[in-house]
């Protein structure tokens, strides 16, 4: 077993592949922390890394004993308010306006394999042997309230997930103010917060900092994740870089509001805390009331970044993402909304659709403006039901005549969102998310749906299945175009108003349940205005996201690179689109456009009926190269290389599990006057294999590509790429 528990000693210490977690029971019965990092050879006790010391100025736990104090002890799931100062990762108000808790240590049990949460999206296991979970009981008898703390390990990766669970046993009413779902308390500070910020257009671009005394932090207020910060955090040594060095990981399965936290305290303790926002939150627990924290992801690597990265995305390709689509190879597919906006009749779609096929495409999407009256994004969001002007034999029959020409089809929803000039919104004004008496705020002239009710939920998700139902739809582009506010609803009392942004997120995970549990061959696409969704959370029910509403490619290579951190290729929607670029205006090569979007889910998102036949043939060999080479691309080990936030040049590539083949990509922004000779080190192979390097003389071994690399030829211009296919001999 990877947990190992000594009633001597009252320690744990989990072990995953290369990792050890250790905690203990402290003296007055609540969770101390020892030791998380490098796996530790097990031993029957860890406590010379336990210390309590004296100190003049602490305040102190016992009376009479001046060396137990919460303010110099490392913690596991520390409260505020009993001789500790720093922020807790939980906090309780209780009827008499208390928030003191002494929540002490009651039982605990080991088993093989890991539970679900309930309501809540995780990773899980297809095999019990794949991991051990350990679960802690603590108990605080004033209240008489159980706090449930779950840890699980994967055995053969340095995974370790935590989520908490609040349970009111009592006669009084419990409010959780603060519930993280993570703490890890390290002993020292010498770190830097690497995160992942940005805003719509430029999502997820890489940021470090080194850490100093006080509280650093991300977070999300705006109802998901966001596009502004995204929920994760690592914490890395200084010299640590994309190969070397130690690099701890903390991921958040969470579409909603978070906190990502790290506070440096006066000794240079580092806390690092994780979990749903507690701005503008609480929920109320009654009598038998519980509380399930969403899940935190810890990943551990000794192989810099990228060894944490290809972590998260084995565990998130193959464990958390589910369903039909999770192993097979997504399809190549084409967009119109780049192409025709809301301007489009079934004539111009089929038309696109045609053009499409003769390429080699494999799917077609139909995108915003099928339904209600939309000719522009003011009306019929609700009206999921098809535009017959448009459209006169209603999307079954435009399906149906795709599928005729050999494409597969697909159609745009975007369910939780309602018009204000809509027939759902004659007939259900009360079914928005507001405030009574105040003005509501909008965005993109559109209005939330009060996903904390039931009945909205079941009317849209009756909608959604029967047009899923009705027609052969293979693909559903699910966006989300708004952030919250004015957030209320009108069905909760005034004691549970702040529980509506996460019970919204709670009705969004429900309705994705119930329709691809129905739907279980249709593939889910996530959106939310490009990137704005991008999380974990939506990657249990959606196994690939349009990564950004960008489709530049030379701005894609920041997106794109910043996403890897911690999401799979598999995951990452890479479109080809029109020049002038729509959101930027670069003029860019098609090479060079395809050479970014292959490394994602590749298709287009423009007119292919505007095209030349010299971009047409690009475009065929580009769907034909990527049909030969998507399971390498998205199931292969990804490397970063060279960053486009250190440069003028970004370099990765993709490595097949046999390390028999890879995939190169190469890019330079800007060109560079009288440039001298260059060589690309590569990363992942065999030293020992020999390789060969189409559009390269001679063959290679892989320690000379890994150690001295390809010469490379001047690229003169800007905007410029270079892709290498390498194959074992």
């Amino acid at each position: 077993m990877p947990i190992f528990y000594s009633n001597e000693s009252k320690e744990f210490h989990l072990q995953g592949k290369n990792v050890s977690y250790i905690l203990n029971i402290l003296r007055n019965s609540q969770l101390g922390h020892l030791y998380y990092g490098k796996k530790l050879r097990h031993r029957d006790s860890f406590n010379h890394l336990y210390r309590e010391e004296y100190r003049d100025n602490s305040t102190n736990v016992f009376e009479g004993d001046q060396t137990f104090s919460l303010d110099t002890l490392k913690q596991e799931f520390p409260a505020y308010g009993t001789t500790d100062f720093r922020e807790p990762v939980y906090q309780i108000l209780q009827e008499n306006g208390s928030r003191i808790t002494n929540f002490e240590y009651q039982e605990h049990k080991i088993y093989k394999g890991k539970p679900s949460l309930e309501g809540l999206p995780a990773t899980y296991v297809e095999d019990e042997n794949e991991a051990t979970t350990l679960e802690i009981t603590l108990y605080d008898e004033v209240i008489d309230a159980e706090l449930v703390l779950l840890y699980t390990v994967y055995e053969d990766l340095n995974v370790i997930t935590r989520s908490a669970k609040f349970h009111n046993n009592g006669k009084e009413k419990l409010n959780l103010t603060r519930a993280l779902s993570a703490n890890v308390d390290f002993f020292d500070n010498d770190f830097e917060m690497v995160h992942l910020s940005g805003s719509w257009s430029r999502e997820r671009h890489v940021k470090t900092r080194k850490l100093e005394q006080g509280i650093q932090s991300i977070s999300s207020a705006r109802g998901t994740s966001s596009a502004h910060q995204n929920p994760f955090i690592a914490v890395k040594r200084p010299d640590a870089n994309e190969y070397q060095g130690e690099v701890y990981g903390f991921s958040l399965v969470y579409s909603g509001n978070f906190l990502a936290q790290v506070e440096v305290d006066h000794y240079d303790v580092t806390r690092v805390q994780m979990g749903i926002n507690p701005f503008d939150f609480n929920w109320l627990l009654e009598r038998g009331g519980t509380f399930q924290t969403p899940e935190a992801v810890m990943v551990y690597s000794d192989e810099g970044l990228n060894g944490m990265s290809q972590t998260y995305h084995k565990l998130y390709r193959t464990r958390l993402a589910r369903g039909t689509w999770r192993d097979k190879p997504r399809p190549i597919l084409t967009n119109n909304w780049e192409g025709t906006y809301f301007d489009f009749d079934e004539e111009k779609i089929l038309s696109l659709a045609k053009d499409s096929k003769k390429l080699g495409i494999e799917l077609f999407v139909l995108d915003d403006g099928w339904f209600g009256k939309r000719d522009d994004d003011t009306t019929s969001l609700g009206d999921w039901f098809v535009d017959t002007r448009k459209l006169p034999n209603g999307i079954t029959g435009l399906a149906n005549k795709i599928i005729e020409l050999g494409l597969e089809f697909g159609l745009w929803f975007e369910p939780e969102m309602i018009s204000k000039v809509s027939e759902l919104y004659e007939k259900h004004p009360d079914w928005l998310i507001q405030v009574p008496n105040r003005r509501l705020s909008h965005g993109r002239n559109q209005f939330i749906l009060d996903f904390s009710k039931k009945e909205v939920v079941d009317y849209i998700y009756e909608m959604m299945a029967k047009t899923l139902h009705d027609a052969p739809i293979s693909y559903v582009k699910w966006d989300m175009n708004r952030y919250m506010t004015e957030i209320g609803s009108n069905q909760l009392p005034a004691e549970r108003q702040s529980e509506v942004a996460h019970r919204y997120i709670l009705g969004v995970y429900d309705l994705y349940e119930r329709l691809t549990t129905e739907f279980p061959e249709i593939l889910f696409e996530s959106c939310a205005s490009g990137g704005s969704r991008f999380d974990p959370g939506m990657l249990y029910y959606a196994p690939q996201a349009w990564t950004s509403d960008d489709t530049d490619a030379i701005e894609r290579l920041k997106i794109q690179y910043g996403t890897s951190f911690v999401y799979p290729l598999s995951s990452i929607g890479a479109h080809v689109s029109a020049i002038p670029n729509h959101q930027v205006g670069r003029m860019t090569s098609l090479d060079t456009r395809g050479n970014v979007a292959y490394f994602g889910d590749f298709g287009y998102e423009l007119d292919v009926t505007t095209m030349t036949e010299d971009e047409k043939e690009i475009v065929k060999a580009q769907v034909a190269f990527y049909k030969e080479n998507r399971e390498l691309i998205q199931k292969g080990t990804f490397y970063r290389m060279q960053s486009p936030f250190e440069g003028n040049v970004t370099s990765w590539m993709v490595v097949s599990d046999d390390q028999s083949e890879a995939f190169v990509g190469r890019y330079q922004v800007l060109g560079v006057p009288n440039p001298g000779h260059s060589r690309l080190l590569l990363a992942g192979l065999k030293e020992d294999y020999e390789y060969e390097v189409e559009g390269v003389e001679g063959t290679y071994y892989g320690d000379e590509l890994m150690h001295a690399g390809i010469h490379l030829n001047p690229a003169f211009g800007d905007y410029t790429s270079q892709v290498f296919k390498l194959r074992k001999i």
